[in-house]
């Protein structure tokens, strides 16, 4: 016996009125479950629709350029009474088949869990729920918990991307001033904050309903609240009303970082940390910001384009301490010109809440004396959330600090449980966690896969940006390294130079022996894209001669790297050095 069947658009997360931008059956084609059916377009991603049934396509009810919705009609499908009974079995999400661990620490007599799952991963940031992912399109059944509302932790949320909205957001605001100097005046701009906030806050929400979109179309489940290991088989979830009990065969820890406070100062609402100033509360008049690290600066940026008047105290002698001098002189006076002050060498020994404003002290060499300020911006790090997910229930060793240490697979000491991302040490940067999750959700699976990266870089989003991968020139001072360096600033570039923007430098180190490529630093317009050249050039160990012989397009700002190897090989035009001997 046969019968027509609707075949219907399954869940498709929190997408609703999304494109069909192809159809890729006809009537009288054969499916077989999970025949793709339909291509749809959302705002994260095209997706495939596959097949719930085996069958012939009868009728087509849809169209290219048509747009669907969960539970739209898109086609009929005749399907036998065989298939159907099949189906019915594919339907029921199978029983996860849970491993025993392999710890003296699993109690035998626990209480029936709520949930039993393959993998659970804690926490959703980028390293969390890339390993969600990653397992899942590995066959894996996932748990994903994650504290907030919202998938993509701190960096989604509140961290990274709201932050790069802002940031250019500010540098429209610079540019427009700058092209004064071109004849071209703009004017004034009107700032309406609330709109600016929206814009950034719409950014963040497509992103995030992108990810539970990716979420539900993984079939990864996902259990909001709080985790905390109650043993080494079992978490226990949150919400503020309710607990979730889940049982698991394999765990991978994604619970990353908060900021770093500074003990003594008072709790009142204008004295934030990078949360707050995210959160674009308001323009205050007068600004300290507490630490002269990326992300302080980056605020800086920000909130001088935005029209406050910006001071900055750092504990060491510098700005963004570590950093190659030459590539953070540019920055540095782009930041005198445009803070009210600068101070180094300085700490903030208190500061007093008033009605009038916040009253901060100082300390060292060039303290000033008392001042006030209408907000003050706590910017002094980051702290990994190790003790504050029950570990030592689980038998999960962490340091003092809040460190978990790991393996190259990214176990553990105890062999079932993983951790990435800020949790298992520095640098705490997304693009590192990313990297971790892969690798940590495919030695779940089974799969030999180790994170053996030669590099990672970072980047300061401040105006100029600043890059470096590798081996820095003050590390290799300070340990004896012997290098070679070739140098190519920006003020020889046309293309820096049409941009405005000739104060950027461009630096490669070379192992003198073998000619490799060992490390890069760049600063100028748009570094953090171009240091991707240096990354891949150190994976690959690259020579000088393979940078220095790369056609790169001219006029651009990338081309700058191929020049500077042109400098260490003494083969450079654009600029004249003395013949290397």
């Amino acid at each position: 016996m046969t019968q027509d069947t609707v075949i219907k658009v399954p869940d498709i997360g929190d997408f609703s009125d999304v494109e069909i931008i192809d159809i890729l059956v006809s009537p009288g084609d054969v499916l077989e479950i999970e025949t793709p059916l339909l291509t749809l377009e959302s705002d994260k991603a095209s997706m495939d629709m596959p097949s719930p049934t085996a069958g012939t396509v009868t009728e087509l009810l849809v169209a290219v350029g048509d747009r669907v919705s969960a539970d739209t009609p898109v086609m009929m499908a005749r399907a036998s009474s065989e298939s159907r009974a099949n189906q019915s079995s594919v339907d029921r999400p199978r029983e996860p088949a849970l491993k025993p661990p392999s710890t003296s620490t699993v109690s035998s007599t626990q209480s029936s869990a709520d949930i039993r799952a393959e993998l659970v991963v804690l926490g959703s940031g980028p390293g969390g729920y890339t390993a969600a992912f990653r397992a899942a399109d590995l066959g894996i059944e996932t748990v994903l918990i994650e504290k907030e509302a919202t998938l993509g932790g701190v960096c989604l949320n509140v961290g990274c991307i709201p932050s790069k909205a802002l940031l250019h957001a500010a540098r429209v605001i610079e540019e427009a001033s700058e092209m004064e100097a071109a004849g071209i005046e703009f004017g004034r701009p009107n700032i309406h904050l609330e709109d600016l906030r929206n814009w950034k806050n719409s950014i963040v929400s497509q992103l995030t309903a992108g990810l539970a979109g990716l979420a539900k179309k993984r079939n990864v489940r996902v259990i909001q609240g709080t985790g905390q290991f109650t043993s080494a088989s079992r978490i226990t979830v949150d919400d503020g009303t309710n607990q979730t009990v889940i049982d698991f065969a394999q765990a991978i820890i994604a619970a990353g970082s908060e900021p770093t406070g500074i003990p003594g100062l008072p709790e009142d609402n204008r004295l934030i940390n990078s949360t707050g100033a995210l959160s674009l509360v308001d323009v205050p008049e007068r600004f300290l910001i507490i630490g002269g690290g990326i992300i302080g600066l980056e605020m800086a940026t920000v909130y001088h384009a935005l029209g406050s008047r910006v001071s900055v105290v750092e504990m060491t002698d510098q700005l963004m301490p570590g950093t190659d001098s030459d590539l953070l002189r540019p920055l540095g006076r782009r930041l005198k010109n445009q803070c009210e002050n600068i101070f180094l060498s300085t700490r903030v020994s208190g500061v007093v809440a008033t009605p009038d404003g916040l009253i901060a002290s100082f300390e060292g060499s060039g303290a000033p004396a008392s001042e006030r300020f209408d907000r003050v911006l706590v910017a002094v790090g980051r702290r990994p959330n190790g003790h504050l997910i029950g570990a030592d229930n689980a038998g999960v060793a962490v340091d003092d600090q809040g460190f978990i240490a790991v393996d190259p697979q990214q176990r553990t000491n105890v062999e079932h449980i993983f951790a990435i991302g800020d949790i298992v040490g520095m640098p705490m940067l997304a693009h590192k966690a990313t990297h971790e999750g892969k690798v940590a959700a495919e030695v779940a699976a089974g799969l030999p896969s180790a994170f053996d990266a030669r590099v990672i870089p970072s980047v300061a989003y401040t105006d100029p940006e600043v890059a470096w991968v590798g081996l820095t020139e003050s590390e290799a001072k300070s340990k004896g390294v012997e290098y070679g360096k070739g140098v190519f600033p920006w003020a020889a570039s046309g293309r820096a130079l049409g941009l405005g923007r000739p104060e950027g430098l461009t630096k490669l180190l070379f192992d003198p022996e073998t000619r490799r490529i060992i490390g890069a630093g760049i600063v100028g317009l748009n570094a953090g894209d171009l240091i991707a050249q240096a990354c891949l050039a150190i994976e690959m160990q690259a020579e000088a001669k393979d940078i220095s012989l790369t056609v790169s397009p001219h006029p651009t700002l990338s081309e700058t790297v191929s020049f500077a190897a042109e400098a260490f090989e003494g083969t450079i035009t654009d600029l004249y050095l003395s013949r290397k001997k």
